[in-house]
């Protein structure tokens, strides 16, 4: 899997460079190829398991005007080696959220993750108590899918632990996602002693943001930079109006930057453990029945 992935990334970012190179737009490639200006990101960002078919790999080629046998011949070994095999959420698919399966796709495949999130803990931190209390609340999921999805959560988070090259998570969390009763006192205890024992993983690093910071830059929601090691970093923004993944390195700088910034104004992850501390004393004060 991490192969053909990288094959698809390495392809759809060549694309997308001589496209740019062109001074054309996604809309004229989407015009050439007969498709949507969603696929065609699709494939520049090589997100999902998009797989771009011989004789529009021909199309592009007359499109972006390479005449250089051997040019050719490495696109097509790349566009041969982005068919995907078989992927570990494949037995998800049916409750699979729209929009998902590209994040799968570059978490499993990224060598770290940087992720912002004020709202909710991240979804590779989260228990299967706290996951199933989201799941259920989110009205788009059906009753009968929420237990998939919550083994989906688990499954996912298994990406921190593998044996072979595990995800490296540096996530800050806003200081509200664990004031905000998510279900009973049990489940949030459970959830914040979790945040402690996975925040002294090798792999992780977890920092608080404490609301006494008042205005910083990620009030305008959460959002991730994916890197890899043989393939350009993706930034990921999670939104109601659908999951965006770009690719273009002024986004990718932007979001760094405010990550950066972020985890700069963050509680170094001692502190920040220390508030978790604290913030498990505090449990039964958040849910005082009125």
């Amino acid at each position: 899997m991490a192969q053909t992935a990288a094959s698809r990334r390495q392809l759809g970012a060549e694309l997308a460079r001589l496209r740019r190179s062109r001074g054309l737009k996604a809309a004229d490639v989407a015009k050439r190829l007969g498709c949507s200006e969603t696929r065609v990101s699709r494939i520049e960002t090589g997100s999902g398991r998009t797989r771009l078919r011989d004789d529009e790999l021909t199309a592009l080629c007359d499109l972006f005007e390479i005449a250089d046998p051997q040019q050719v011949q490495t696109l097509r070994n790349l566009a041969s080696g982005a068919v995907s095999g078989s992927a570990w959420w494949d037995g998800y698919r049916e409750v699979l959220p729209s929009g998902l399966e590209p994040l799968l796709a570059f978490e499993t495949d990224a060598q770290t993750e940087r992720a912002w999130e004020p709202v909710l803990v991240h979804g590779l931190l989260q228990t299967s108590d706290y996951a199933r209390e989201i799941l259920a609340a989110w009205p788009a999921n059906r009753p009968l899918d929420i237990e998939d999805l919550v083994s989906l959560r688990a499954k996912r988070a298994e990406l921190l632990t593998r044996e072979n090259n595990p995800l490296e998570l540096w996530a800050v969390l806003d200081e509200t996602v664990i004031r905000r009763p998510i279900g009973d006192a049990s489940i949030m205890r459970e959830q914040i002693g979790h945040l402690l024992e996975v925040g002294s993983l090798p792999t992780v690093t977890l920092q608080m943001m404490p609301v006494s910071k008042g205005a910083h830059p990620g009030l305008g929601g959460a959002f991730a930079v994916l890197e890899f090691e043989d393939a350009p970093p993706v930034a990921y923004v999670d939104s109601p109006a659908g999951n965006l993944y770009l690719d273009r390195p002024t986004d990718v700088r932007k979001f760094s930057r405010s990550l950066d910034l972020l985890r700069a104004h963050a509680l170094d992850p001692d502190d920040s453990a220390a508030l978790l501390r604290k913030a498990t004393r505090e449990i039964p004060n958040v849910f005082v029945k009125s």
